[in-house]
């Protein structure tokens, strides 16, 4: 998610593409290409509740970057570094991996989520929604099919690459 591109983000398909990552380098991380099997990056279809959320977030960077000006440096980061607490040209950078999991483990604690409960495994419902319509997961619909998958939750299933 750390990689994810505002412009990568199909809004109008409810689909995010997938192509950067966010890697450790030394004291620091940076954008790496991602590198999977097959030629087009991954996408995943989305529930409209996470587009929502994703448009909330988007007005909230937008403001983040006008109160900084020069200080932030695009990346098009969707969930980039805010300018709290930073060294000067970091805000709009990649995020700390190991920072953002510490929040989570104690957001998922401050909602009683199960210790084992990962942001990842909200994919899951993606594939059960798949094999309980009767349908193939692993296999990538032709263009004129695709389409944006029945879905129950903040789910995300990826289409066009394992």
């Amino acid at each position: 998610m750390l990689g994810w591109k505002w412009s990568l983000t199909h809004w109008d398909e409810c689909a995010i593409e997938l192509a950067w990552v966010v890697v450790g380098e030394g004291n620091t991380y940076r954008l790496r290409k991602l590198t999977k099997d097959g030629d087009d990056n991954a996408i995943i279809y989305v529930d409209q509740a996470l587009m929502n959320v994703l448009k909330w977030q988007k007005e909230r960077q937008d403001a983040e970057r006008e109160r900084l000006g020069d200080l932030w440096v695009d990346h098009d980061l969707v969930f980039a570094r805010d300018g709290f607490k930073l060294y000067r040209g970091e805000a709009g950078g990649p995020q700390d991996r190991e920072k953002v999991s510490t929040r989570w483990r104690t957001a998922r604690n401050r909602l009683h989520l199960p210790e084992n409960f990962r942001l990842h495994d909200w994919r899951a419902s993606k594939i059960t929604n798949d094999l309980d319509n009767h349908e193939n997961p692993a296999v990538t619909p032709q263009p004129d099919e695709q389409k944006n998958p029945r879905s129950t939750g903040v789910s995300a299933g990826v289409r066009g690459g394992t």
